[in-house]
């Protein structure tokens, strides 16, 4: 106790929040140059390939745990206590957030295939990196689906015997191999009204995550962004999940995998099903960002705050500024003033991009 002093608080979650407070809190142990050697030397590539893999894992299994315990408990007397479509979208919403808040600072926080290819095609994300973050988004769902069903592992070999029993198959929407991915229903036979589907639904969510990522857009903050996206989240599968969506590469494929290795090949061959749940997010997500890119996208506010340059420097800034005309000679003059003064000005020239890969 000879740490803490008058109005100190102890060490714990007490770190987070040490910016928020007035009172002290206790410091930890220094920081050995043997644990800062460690961290220097670990690979930047491990690293970020471990940190999608852990937060798709975070995300996707609290997600597939709640399908799995609507699933099985469908024929209890009171159902809805074990789980319905509100509770998975919540289970999927907050498993968004904690892998958001748990890895984006170590890999930027990609977690779908799509977002990885649309941070390369948009913001300079490098192409090198994208095979090995999909692959590593691809595992960590993977990783999900094969703990699942080691957790659930007698009540899943309960529920398949019950379904055999009744003359089913294994692989159809509310059946066991559905715990893990996604199947259209009997009636839906259309696979033109799937991808429809799908599409919207991948485009509403790839809109509001550009959005959310916007560092431009006054109205998120980096706190309330995980969370304002796994709502987003939350919102397509409360609206559309009785008729079939997948919304992410990753969580599918990864998971569709497990239930072809425990349910059959025709976790892929369902009703030629599993192309669209597979592909169709890259597309939808490319077109919901490239909107964005194109019509609401603010590029002078996001170098205004910081967070870009001018690819000509502050020469081309200058230039844009006063040929656009969207500030006065005044304001121009003052900018010059600023810069021959060699301090920083309105428009953050001299910072660089904060974007984490």
């Amino acid at each position: 106790m000879h740490r803490l002093q008058t109005n100190d608080l102890e060490l714990g979650a007490t770190e987070a929040v040490q910016q928020h407070l007035s009172r002290n809190v206790v410091a930890g142990k220094p920081v050995s140059q043997r644990k800062l050697d460690f961290e220097h030397a670990r690979p930047r590539w491990l690293r970020e390939c471990m940190a999608e893999a852990t937060g798709v894992f975070f995300y996707v299994f609290p997600g597939i745990a709640a399908i799995t315990s609507f699933y099985i408990n469908a024929a209890q007397p009171n159902p809805t206590a074990f789980g319905s479509i509100f509770q998975i979208g919540w289970g999927f919403a907050i498993g968004i957030a904690f892998a958001i808040i748990t890895c984006a600072s170590t890999s930027g926080g990609h977690f779908n295939p799509a977002i990885t290819i649309c941070f390369a095609v948009w913001q300079g994300f490098p192409w090198r990196k994208v095979p090995y973050y999909i692959f590593s988004q691809i595992f960590g769902a993977f990783i999900a689906g094969m703990l699942l069903m080691a957790m659930y592992w007698p009540e899943i070999q309960e529920f398949k015997a019950a379904t055999l029993a009744a003359g089913k198959p294994l692989v159809f929407n509310g059946g066991p191999a559905s715990i893990l991915c996604t199947f259209p229903n009997p009636n839906q036979t259309n696979l033109g009204y799937l991808f429809l589907t799908e599409f919207f639904v991948d485009s509403y969510i790839g809109i509001v995550i550009w959005a959310c990522l916007d560092p431009a857009n006054p109205f998120v903050s980096a706190a309330g962004a995980p969370f304002a996206i796994g709502l987003a989240y939350a919102t397509m599968v409360w609206g559309f999940a009785d008729i079939s969506i997948s919304t992410n590469l990753a969580r599918d494929l990864g998971t569709r995998i497990v239930a072809a290795i425990f349910f059959g090949g025709e976790a892929f061959s369902y009703m030629n099903y599993s192309w669209i749940a597979i592909l169709v997010n890259v597309p939808a997500t490319l077109f919901a960002t490239g909107y964005y890119e194109f019509l609401m996208r603010d590029s002078l506010s996001k170098i205004g705050k910081g967070h870009a340059v001018h690819e000509d420097g502050e020469e081309g800034l200058q230039r844009h500024i006063t040929r656009t005309g969207m500030i006065e000679t005044g304001a121009a003059n003052m900018l010059r003033d600023r810069q021959e003064n060699g301090s920083s000005d309105e428009y953050g020239l001299g910072k660089q991009s904060d974007h984490i890969e």
